[in-house]
């Protein structure tokens, strides 16, 4: 089991990782608001804004305040990118 830090010391399990997509577009935007009404958003933003929306196949939805490039190179095993935190 291979785990990816997704900003400010927190991981997840590249397995369960489904999609990382950019929080701007109003599909996401109404996922995110309906997983908040549900209880299946995990902010891990730490009250910065959210750049990333990490979409699990357990159904829960991550909030990441860090770039979507920057997580997909990491979830493809490149350590080279630098975390902004």
């Amino acid at each position: 089991m291979r785990f990816v830090n997704i900003g400010f010391g927190n991981t997840v399990c590249a397995e369960r990782i489904v999609a990382v997509v950019s929080p701007e577009s109003a599909p996401i935007k109404r996922l995110v608001i309906d997983g908040k009404a549900s209880g299946s958003v995990i902010d891990v933003s730490c009250g910065r804004k959210t750049r990333s929306v990490l979409i699990t196949d357990c159904g829960n939805v991550i909030l990441s305040s860090l770039q979507c490039e920057t997580i997909s190179a990491r979830l493809a095993g490149s350590d080279d990118t630098t975390d902004p935190e």
